[in-house]
């Protein structure tokens, strides 16, 4: 089959598109043939050497951890997918990955995908879907009523956020630069923050939660914003313990992890119209180097997705 894997650590030269072996499932593994695979920036930081010990990694390596497909063969002990069916899921970042024609998931980590989405929208969900549910539902509790700053709210994962905290009644304030402000504005945003032009800790105050995908200097300022006894959880990098303590306020980091049944939730929601992809560019899998450097440039809206089929 052909894939794309990295050979060494370091730029996108250094994703090779080649031939190799096709995988082959486990008891409790499908078999996938993969239609279009996400682009993430864990993608490009795994690439660049980022969690080289957490991960484990035997180069080569095929990256990738959002796709759609459909399955092709299964396990013996798989009881929920069969042969046919249009699956879309997130798959570990410790096993071979979704740049390439065939992967092998774990039943627990796919689903049947949206009927309401192609293949190409479909890949475009699981990451971002399932790192904002598990950062505001799960980790920071968001409820009806509350107030939420969410940063870099076009991005892949802002992008889900802001639907997902609108579809369960917050109210959501977003960063966003003059170029995406409409955009965000019709994802759902109730107020748009232009972060070139405006301080956001100027312009917010007394937020429930923060949900922060950009890190750095945005989340030590983000401390600023928040309630007594609110909340920041970052995609992005661990928050700081003691800035946590010294404002009042809780701190965590989401690691996003598989989860078929959350993403059945979503489906649910996607299905009625209240969440839906938004996909700016789409390249073969064999342009997956250019499909990186547009990921890198930080400046994408909505997701990149690869074609693979």
């Amino acid at each position: 089959m052909k894939a794309v894997r990295m050979h060494s650590y370091g730029g996108s030269e250094v994703l090779i598109y080649e031939d190799v072996p096709q995988p082959q499932p486990a008891k409790d593994e499908v078999l996938i043939r993969v239609h279009a695979a996400g682009v993430n920036p864990v993608d490009w930081k795994i690439r660049n050497g980022y969690g080289k010990e957490t991960f484990g990694h035997h180069l080569p390596h095929i990256l990738g951890c959002d796709l759609a497909g459909v399955v092709e063969s299964v396990g013996s002990e798989v009881k929920r997918l069969k042969p046919g069916d249009a699956v879309y899921g997130y798959t570990s970042l410790r096993r071979e990955g979704t740049y390439g024609e065939f992967i092998v998931a774990k039943e627990s980590e796919v689903t049947l995908k949206p009927t309401s989405l192609d293949f190409i929208q479909a890949a475009a969900v699981p990451v971002g879907a399932l790192t904002s549910w598990q950062a505001l539902f799960d980790i920071a509790h968001l409820t009806n009523g509350q107030k939420v700053l969410i940063h870099a709210a076009a991005g892949g994962v802002g992008s889900m956020a802001v639907q997902l905290a609108k579809a369960k009644g917050a109210y959501v304030i977003g960063t966003a630069s003059a170029r995406n402000a409409d955009f965000v504005r019709q994802l759902g945003v109730d107020e748009v923050v232009d972060y070139q032009t405006t301080r956001f800790e100027d312009a917010v105050n007394d937020v429930d939660v923060v949900f922060d995908t950009v890190g750095g200097e945005t989340q030590e300022r983000s401390f600023q914003v928040l309630k007594q006894g609110g909340m920041l959880v970052s995609a992005a990098s661990p928050p700081s313990e003691s800035a946590g303590t010294a404002s009042g306020v809780r701190v965590a980091m989401v690691g996003v992890q598989p989860s078929a049944v959350q993403l059945d939730e979503i489906t649910t929601l996607i299905n009625s119209g209240k969440v839906k992809p938004f996909v700016e560019t789409v390249l073969p899998l064999s342009e997956v180097r250019q499909a990186h450097e547009l990921s890198e440039s930080g400046r994408t809206r909505g997701k990149i997705v690869l074609q693979v089929v």
